[in-house]
């Protein structure tokens, strides 16, 4: 695990929660996005911060899946897609801080991905 100093997301700041991280994040998220990205991960926001990368990658996980559930592709379903990528992208930043942790949360987070896409597509 990383310390909370090494998932700082500006230099000022060292975030100790989940909320805190994605609070102080440079640059911000445009609003719409950081509204519903706030959302989303409004359960998960006291967690430590050093549970970044899990609590992203399962919450982008859960909407992908809502939303292949759904079969969904209009228009409206734009920001919810918008932010199933900008959680995995902000797992994989927050994760790069542990060179020997990343390579298996890749490793697994493609499988758990994957594994997405080919329940809905049988």
């Amino acid at each position: 695990m990383t310390s909370a100093a090494s998932f700082c997301s500006s230099d000022e700041f060292a975030a100790t929660t989940v909320g805190e991280w994605f609070a102080n994040l440079q640059p911000p998220p445009p609003p719409a996005l950081a509204e519903e990205l706030r959302r989303l991960l409004a359960n998960e926001a006291s967690r430590p911060v050093g549970d970044v990368p899990a609590v992203c990658l399962a919450a982008g996980e859960r909407m992908l899946a809502e939303l292949m559930q759904s079969g969904a592709t209009a228009r409206g379903t734009a920001l919810t897609l918008l932010s199933v990528d900008a959680l995995v992208t902000y797992a994989f930043e927050a994760a790069s801080s542990d060179p020997h942790g990343i390579d298996t949360i890749a490793a697994n987070s493609m499988k758990r991905i994957a594994s997405i896409g080919s329940q809905h597509s049988e």
